[in-house]
């Protein structure tokens, strides 16, 4: 199989991975193993930055790379901190010809058994989500079209994250949608049971409702559950009124 038959087949697996309930760790795995198979390197590794903008790494093609992307980031240096802070290509063909740029990574690098690493950022725009590294037992460069086939890799792997991404934050504000109008719906049935229960108007019984669930430091739907079901721990809001 030739390379350019090789690079379709890869492209078409990751692409069939952005499908409903993608698996985003499958998915980072298996990239960063297709990257190894077709690109003149021995490890890969991802990192990705989280809610509260701090780098992680979520994937890695060997135990070794695994440990070594760890170990950058508990020292806070290295070339794939720079990719992601910059949000361009970091290039650093011989390692042990530049020790003093990331004095703590180079040894752990060299202890590692790696010589070379690349990092390549994960971007859509103006959004930097982490970097794509590549990590090489010997020294070696990175030519131009090797280069621009691991940003190819690694802006995949950008719009497959974000989709789902934005996906989950889709659900998850359809979720929050339905239960407002869930729990508007309740606290309608409520005022109307607690109106006639108490003689009140719809918003008298709103405001005794409301009154209730603050001074008792619970949520108004909790309380307008309890009406409804005429539990008896809202017997006092609940208790008819008598004329005087």
């Amino acid at each position: 199989m030739s390379q350019e038959q090789q690079l379709a087949r890869v492209f078409v697996e990751l692409a069939d991975t952005l499908v409903a309930d993608f698996d985003v760790i499958d998915f980072l795995h298996l990239l960063t193993e297709r990257c190894v198979d077709l690109l003149a390197v021995d490890a890969v590794g991802i990192l990705l930055t989280d809610q509260q903008d701090s780098l992680q790494l979520v994937a890695a093609s060997t135990q070794e790379a695994k440990d070594l992307e760890l170990f950058q980031l508990q020292s806070e240096q290295g070339p794939c901190l720079d990719c992601f802070a910059t949000g361009q290509p970091v290039i650093c063909a011989d390692l042990g010809a530049h020790p003093q740029r990331w004095p703590v990574f180079a040894a752990g690098a060299a202890q590692a058994g790696f010589a070379a690493v690349h990092a390549l950022p994960m971007r859509l725009r103006d959004q930097v989500i982490g970097a794509l590294n590549l990590f090489s037992a010997t020294p070696v460069s990175l030519d131009p079209d090797t280069a621009a086939l691991c940003q190819a890799f690694a802006d995949v792997a950008t719009i497959g994250i974000l989709s789902e991404r934005a996906a989950r934050e889709k659900d998850l504000l359809s979720q929050q949608l339905q239960i407002a109008l869930n729990t508007r719906i309740i606290i309608e049935q409520a005022k109307g049971t607690l109106a006639e229960r108490r003689g009140l108007s719809m918003d008298q019984a709103f405001v005794a409702l409301r009154a209730f669930a603050r001074n008792s430091n619970r949520k108004l739907a909790d309380v307008a559950l309890a009406v409804i079901d005429n539990h008896s721990n809202v017997a006092e809001l609940s208790r008819p009124q008598h004329p005087q």
